[in-house]
């Protein structure tokens, strides 16, 4: 028997499908999948929300999304009332402390700690409720430092990652380790997926402790107001690959539905669509119409040169899917910034 409706949510929750609005037959069925997004007010969680309720969602899908403001996932006890309380079958695991270089450089010991307890708490939860597969969120980062490229979902655990982020990146690579022991010991379909540099609506645009593309558009903004020039921090040079988080939302929908391996999957747009932070730069001052000058404050850490990502077994899977030009993406980023900048976290 499918678990009961919760209680009605309280406004810091979200639910595409709530039990008062069921036809009968709805009713009498429910619906076999309950979906269970954490971090369903960031970035990724947003976009996801955004495609299901513009008709993505499938008719067996009841979504709710949750943000920090509903449980402190680092807490065990709040964590296990959290699945009591929704009886997910399926969850999509987006909750983390996240940041930019600098900020990790600052509190690779708070990221550890706070990211490992949350995602050991939210997998254990799952597996003592039964739910029947988590899609877990990595990250390129958690790649060895020293390894060749392109990477691929064979080579996270054969090295440290880089000094600047290692207490996120080994909490992230602990994510697999606790997947592959979940199904060896309890055959759990607990599984990942490593997303590129992901950028969109909803962003953190905070200048300190965004993420590099977020933080130029935010500089671009003031740059452009108040009549300044653009700093950019670093040379330029370093390279990345980067997803607009609407395109990795409709890979999260397929990875959800499809996917059936343990193993990891990079989710990326291919090695060739790789950018220099002067070239998003660059896209960044053309979306904004920026006409003032731009320079590099060499002074600042470039982080890791580059993280260049095979997508090789993505496009095994899906061969044709279509990611949207990186152009298109900043400028709809953009123009979305300005339209919200009041409301935009910042």
């Amino acid at each position: 028997m499918f678990p009961t409706c919760p209680p009605p949510l309280t406004k810091n929750k979200r639910t595409l499908v709530c039990c008062e609005e069921m036809a009968d037959g709805e009713r009498m069925g429910m619906k076999s999948k309950r979906i269970l997004v954490t971090g369903g007010s960031g970035l990724v969680g947003k976009a996801i929300e955004q495609l299901v309720t513009e008709g993505e969602g499938q008719a067996d899908e009841e979504w709710i999304f949750l943000s920090s403001k509903d449980a402190d996932l680092t807490n065990a006890a709040e964590t296990s009332a959290l699945f009591a309380k929704y009886q997910p079958t399926h969850v999509i695991h987006l909750a983390a402390m996240v940041g930019g270089l600098f900020r990790n450089m600052k509190y690779n010991l708070d990221f550890w700690r706070n990211n490992v307890h949350m995602n050991d708490n939210v997998l254990h939860s799952a597996h003592l409720h039964g739910v029947t597969k988590v899609v877990s969120c990595l990250s390129t980062c958690i790649f060895p430092d020293k390894t060749s490229y392109p990477i691929d979902e064979t080579m996270i655990h054969n090295g440290p990652p880089h000094h600047s982020n290692f207490g996120y990146s080994y909490a992230k690579r602990m994510i697999d380790v606790q997947n592959r022991a979940y199904s060896e010991q309890h055959e759990r379909m607990f599984t990942s997926v490593i997303p590129t540099n992901v950028f969109g609506k909803y962003d953190n645009f905070n200048i300190e402790d965004g993420h590099v593309l977020p933080g130029l558009i935010h500089k671009t903004y003031l740059a452009q107001r108040n009549g300044t020039a653009l700093e950019v921090w670093g040379s330029g040079k370093p390279k990345r690959q980067f997803i607009y988080s609407l395109d990795l939302a409709r890979l999260f929908l397929w990875v959800l539905r499809e996917y059936e391996e343990i193993q990891p999957i990079i989710l990326s747009v291919g090695e060739e669509d790789e950018v220099s932070i002067k070239e998003a730069a660059e896209s960044i001052v053309t979306a904004m119409g920026f006409k003032g000058e731009v320079t590099f404050d060499t002074s600042k850490s470039d982080g890791q040169y580059k993280k260049t990502a095979s997508n090789s077994k993505l496009r095994k899977y899906l061969p044709d899917f279509k990611f949207t030009p990186f152009s298109q993406a900043i400028k709809e980023t953009c123009d979305w910034f300005v339209a919200n900048y009041e409301l935009a976290r910042k």
